[in-house]
């Protein structure tokens, strides 16, 4: 199977955003990941197996206390 290669977006508490990156970079298939500047307050790009290993991804993600909100967009 090829990998799929997304970015995944992020909008954090700014006071949690520390422990938010070293999560999301604990994280397996997380590729790099750091802060931004701009609508987004963190990137992680991510290197999966496939749609399912991408949302079981996005949820561990979505689940860190702080992460506010998430958009993934996905490598066409």
């Amino acid at each position: 199977m090829n990998l799929l290669n997304a970015c995944v977006l992020m909008k954090l508490e700014p006071t949690r955003a520390d422990a938010i990156l070293a999560a999301i970079r604990r994280i397996q298939g997380v590729r790099k990941a750091y802060f931004t500047y701009g609508g987004f307050d963190l990137v992680a790009f991510l290197d999966v197996e496939g749609y399912g290993s991408l949302r079981e991804k996005t949820t561990q993600i979505n689940a860190i206390d702080g992460v506010r909100s998430t958009e993934t967009l996905v490598e066409a």
